[in-house]
């Protein structure tokens, strides 16, 4: 894992001062590599039955489709308000560096669909938290969050579901 780790950039002081930014796009921009991720995220859930893959704004739509894609199961877009044009359901959280609300279609997710929530890094788990928050709000069933990769000491994890969150790399 230490080559996929290599790959990824820090960018200091974004989106504010005192904020290392983990950049993914050098990794997502490497065919071999973003191939790999992917293949390695997948591998986990063959044979989970995901009916749907909830990919979170931006980053984790890219992560997120790849997935739906190689799992057979279908998208689902949570955004930023005002970015979707039907019936949403809201939920505020707080980041690292500030406040924010995310949106999902109040018919995204049916009752008892097996869900996979997807997403490029793991850091407080306050956006994640949200997702999830929405998603069972719906009655989706969280298989897990799967991130590309994970800031450990900031233990995001605690905010999300005991033993339903994988990070493919840890920082």
């Amino acid at each position: 894992m230490d080559d996929l780790k290599s790959i990824i950039r820090d960018i200091p002081d974004f989106p504010k001062k005192g904020i290392v930014f983990k950049d993914i796009t050098t990794l997502l921009a490497d065919a071999r590599s973003y191939q790999r991720m992917v293949d390695l995220i997948s591998h986990r859930y063959v044979g989970c039955r995901i009916d749907k893959v909830v990919g979170v704004e931006a980053r984790g739509f890219v992560i997120g489709a790849a997935l739906a894609y190689k799992l057979g199961a279908g998208v689902v877009l949570v955004r930023k308000t005002g970015k979707l044009p039907g019936e949403t359901v809201k939920k505020s959280y707080a980041l690292e560096y500030g406040t924010d609300t995310l949106e999902i279609h109040t018919d995204a997710i049916k009752k008892g669909e097996r869900i996979l929530i997807a997403d490029d890094l793991l850091a407080t788990g306050g956006t994640t938290s949200a997702v999830v928050d929405m998603v069972k709000g719906m009655g989706g069933e969280i298989v897990e969050c799967c991130f590309m990769a994970e800031l450990g000491f900031l233990k995001g994890r605690e905010r999300l579901p005991e033993d339903k969150v994988f990070a493919l790399l840890t920082f």
